[in-house]
């Protein structure tokens, strides 16, 4: 198997769903996600190598309804009225298109969609920096360490998908889903 298990392309999507029953709301999100009719089976957070990033539209014409899909799966759900809520999946992509990239999945619970945003790209460039030995400071803002990246010439890309949704008035289950979507075709 191993080479042919080395996804060639994928794709990033999000979406949220609400409703009475939590696994209702997940699957609403899944369904907003255009990834609800797909058997998904959630793996590590690797960009392959030689991958390539390919918009939502094109990826979800590789997917068939009961396919096994892997993905890397960012999700979180509340009932609280007006929880904000957020799922983000952050990618790291190395210059060297043999080399093996990151993705990271973050939840949380009072960041914007940017913040939460923000910090998954960065936890994607933090783990992929230290692969490649680029010396940076931890504890430098996250523009400061974009910019070290962007010098290096080590990290071409940095980029992240996030869904945020405040939860419903009514105490509904309010669930947001943010996901790469891997793709061996």
């Amino acid at each position: 198997m191993g080479k042919s298990m080395v996804p060639k392309r994928l794709f990033f999507t999000k979406g949220v769903g609400k409703h009475k029953e939590r696994l209702t709301s997940f699957e609403l999100a899944l369904r907003d996600a255009g990834i609800a009719a797909q058997n998904l089976v959630r793996v590590s957070s690797i960009f392959p190598p030689q991958a390539k990033l390919i918009p939502r539209k094109e990826g979800l014409t590789y997917l068939h309804p009961g396919e096994v899909v892997f993905a890397v799966v960012a999700e979180n759900t509340s009932r609280e009225p007006h929880r904000l809520i957020a799922s983000s999946i952050g990618v790291a992509i190395p210059s060297d298109k043999n080399m093996y990239g990151y993705l990271s999945e973050h939840h949380s619970f009072g960041e914007t969609e940017d913040q939460a945003g923000d910090y998954a790209e960065e936890l994607a460039a933090e783990m992929l920096a230290t692969t490649l030995n680029v010396d940076f400071d931890p504890d430098k803002s996250w523009d400061e360490k974009k910019e070290i990246y962007r010098i290096s010439n080590k990290i071409v890309r940095t980029a992240n998908v996030t869904q945020s949704a405040v939860g419903d008035k009514r105490g509904l289950w309010t669930t947001t889903i943010a996901a790469a979507i891997l793709i061996f075709e």
